[in-house]
């Protein structure tokens, strides 16, 4: 069957922790729903990238994804604001599925109650409010949770989805077809 990630999309989201997993997760076979946090068709990123919304998310977040996957930027405090996410994030790991959070995104995990005991990075920016399970490095996973830095690292967090998702062969295959 078919892998299928939910990803978020939010005014002021980074675009490439957004684009380098979501294509990184495409080129392996994984569906993935890009799904706007406000409803918008096209969702403009920090650097004035607009991106196609594949839906709204109030139309899917009820549907069944195998992961969930919140890209960073400076939209996340609105993202806080709203809950949703983090209402999300909990779903997801009450039912064992994993969520993905890079750069500022972590702290929507910090509001779900997600991070106590577990290891995870985040970006340098954020790192005064999260705990002292931080771990200096570029991708982290623990259980279900993966975490990753920033926009310098999101290939090689789209390549641990990937590898999450769809094992050893198909992540070595697709770093091999971007050369990475």
């Amino acid at each position: 069957m078919k892998k299928r990630v939910l990803c978020l999309l939010f005014p002021g989201f980074e675009e490439i922790e957004t684009i380098a997993p979501v294509d990184l997760l495409r080129r392996a076979g994984v569906e993935v729903v890009m799904a706007s946090l406000d409803g918008s068709s096209l969702v403009m990123g920090r650097c004035q990238i607009s991106v196609l919304a594949d839906n709204a998310l109030e139309d899917v977040e009820n549907d069944d994804f195998d992961l969930f996957l919140i890209p960073g930027g400076p939209g996340i405090k609105a993202v806080r604001e709203d809950g949703r996410a983090a209402k999300l994030a909990q779903v997801y790991s009450q039912a064992g599925k994993p969520v993905a959070a890079i750069c500022a995104a972590p702290t929507v995990l910090l509001d779900a109650g997600l991070l106590a005991g577990k290891r995870f990075t985040s970006h340098a920016g954020v790192l005064a409010e999260l705990s002292a399970s931080l771990v200096d490095q570029r991708v982290v996973e623990d259980g279900n949770l993966i975490t990753s830095r920033g926009a310098a690292t999101s290939v090689e967090f789209g390549l641990a989805l990937v590898r999450l998702l769809c094992g050893d062969t198909v992540m070595a295959e697709v770093s091999k077809g971007i050369m990475a």
